[in-house]
């Protein structure tokens, strides 16, 4: 009789699916399904991770309470291990997220706190000085994902290993969005400790500060840095959780191709991602696109398309400018 424990015993070892019918060749491309991580992302990984180092480090105590600054989907991956360790969680996230990201962590019974996303890092109204401030006044734990190494950990532990075991060793480029930079730079760091020749591209929307910064070493003036559509990757500063040594290059995605990728990607291979996981596809595609038969492109999508419906739709689409 095979019965899990609990629901975090079936995170990870998600299956990694070849896209020949969006990319024909003559290269492979193939991308790692997240979504089907038990809480439906990638940050599945870090919320457990995040939750049981700081438990070891005597950072996190019976009863404390968890506040995280998040996108969503980290938050759902903190509150589903919080759940079952007994922590009340607090996020807060930005009036950029879809309102299915709120209803989701509402109903894992996370207190979730709306603040403006056109503000500076350092304005007290900012999700992050937000979660700042209730970590002070309420004495709360703030895991940090931005800055806590148990985040890239997680995937030199985890999703590295399967991808290196997936392909059989034969992966020859990883193309990955950059958000806190966790995911890249944790697959990254094993994936080249196996094989150096391992090429490593990072994936950033047009707007954000990480392919300014691998090209110049430093942030890019304030006028560089506008708002974008793109869901869950992108930055307007510089986590520790991002390893850069790790990433050999990165190129920059536009608003319209990854949303018209998100439907390229449903009607092509039945796969439903949202707009990090399509601007992955895109720039992953375009990696390959030069490359012989024997190498083999790897990439991932966050999370599903299902999590962005208010979004996905051609009332909203019409209104950014974008179509299907």
């Amino acid at each position: 009789m095979r019965i899990h424990d609990n629901i975090l015993c079936t995170l990870g070892n998600t299956p990694l699916v070849r896209l020949d019918r969006f990319f024909p060749g003559p290269a492979s491309l193939a991308a790692k399904l997240e979504y089907f991580n038990p809480g439906g992302s990638v940050k599945d990984r870090i919320g457990r991770a995040m939750i049981e180092a700081a438990e070891e480090a005597g950072q996190l105590r019976p009863g404390d309470t968890i506040v995280e600054p998040t996108s969503g989907n980290t938050g759902l991956g903190l509150a589903m291990a919080a759940i079952l360790k007994g922590y009340p969680v607090v996020c807060t996230v930005t009036d950029k997220i879809p309102l299915e990201k709120i209803t989701l962590l509402e109903a894992y019974g996370v207190e979730v706190i709306i603040c403006p996303a056109d503000v500076e890092p350092e304005d007290p109204s900012s999700y992050y000085k937000t979660a700042e401030r209730i970590r002070d006044e309420r004495g709360a734990f703030l895991p940090y994902q931005y800055y806590n190494q148990a985040n890239p950990e997680a995937h030199y532990q985890t999703t590295g290993p399967e991808i290196w075991r997936q392909t059989q060793g034969r992966i020859t480029h990883w193309v990955a969005g950059i958000g806190t930079g966790g995911t890249i730079s944790g697959v990254a760091r094993f994936l080249k400790e196996q094989n150096p020749e391992i090429r490593v591209i990072g994936v950033d929307p047009v707007g954000s500060v990480y392919r300014y910064f691998k090209e110049r070493g430093e942030l890019p003036p304030k006028e560089q840095i506008r708002p974008y559509l793109i869901d869950g990757i992108g930055e307007d500063l510089l986590p520790e959780s991002v390893w850069m040594d790790t990433i050999d290059e990165v190129v920059s995605v536009d608003d319209h191709s990854a949303y018209k990728a998100v439907f390229e990607l449903s009607r092509r291979e039945a796969i439903f991602t949202g707009s990090s996981g399509s601007a992955a596809a895109v720039a992953a595609r375009r990696i390959a696109e030069p490359l012989p038969e024997e190498a083999l492109v790897v990439t991932l999508f966050p999370d599903s398309g299902e999590r962005y419906l208010s979004k996905l739709n051609d009332d909203w689409l019409g209104r950014q400018g974008l179509t299907r």
